[in-house]
């Protein structure tokens, strides 16, 4: 059964806020603002934060700028995640990943089925790791946002949740550079 285990000290997480977007603006963008709420009610920082349009090679630039600084643990994105031609988040995700984690996708929609049923087969939320960071997409409104904080990202990227977590495995995840 999953729990927090308090008698573990809490390590907050250095978070990286992209919200994938040819409209949103730094005043308009509300799934980034919920997500930031969110990571920064729980404890952890939101380290950076950027707005870029749905552009694979636009996306990738800031992921694998992100990706390379030691100071960002894991990327969330919100926007992108649909079927529509300008949606491309999940390509340009999956051109940088290392490792997909394929439960993330799965559970995400799980969860929006309770929601809102089929319609949950719109959504083509993605997660994996790239250079030993977490990198998430999500979709692009404010409910997305919290359904993939709350039910997921929340308990994964805290230390204390039982029976494991994400960020136990944060010091393993470049073993096979080490190997070379």
């Amino acid at each position: 059964m999953s729990r927090i285990d308090d008698s573990r000290p809490f390590l907050p997480v250095n978070i990286a806020i992209l919200t994938v977007s040819d409209t949103r603006t730094a005043a308009t963008d509300t799934s980034g603002d919920t997500l930031a709420e969110l990571i920064r009610r729980d404890g952890h920082e939101v380290a950076a934060r950027a707005i870029v349009r749905d552009d694979v090679p636009t996306i990738v630039a800031q992921l694998r700028k992100w990706i390379a600084d030691p100071a960002i643990d894991t990327v969330i994105s919100t926007g992108g995640t649909g079927m529509t031609g300008r949606d491309v988040t999940p390509e340009a995700f999956e051109s940088v990943y290392e490792k997909e984690i394929a439960g993330f996708g799965e559970l995400f929609r799980w969860i929006s089925f309770q929601k809102v049923k089929t319609s949950t087969i719109q959504s083509r939320a993605t997660g994996g790791v790239a250079g030993g960071t977490y990198l998430f997409a999500l979709p692009g409104s404010p409910s997305a946002c919290r359904d993939g904080w709350e039910e997921i990202l929340r308990w994964q990227l805290d230390n204390r949740h039982r029976p494991c977590n994400l960020v136990e495995l944060m010091p393993r995840l470049q073993e096979h550079q080490k190997a070379r």
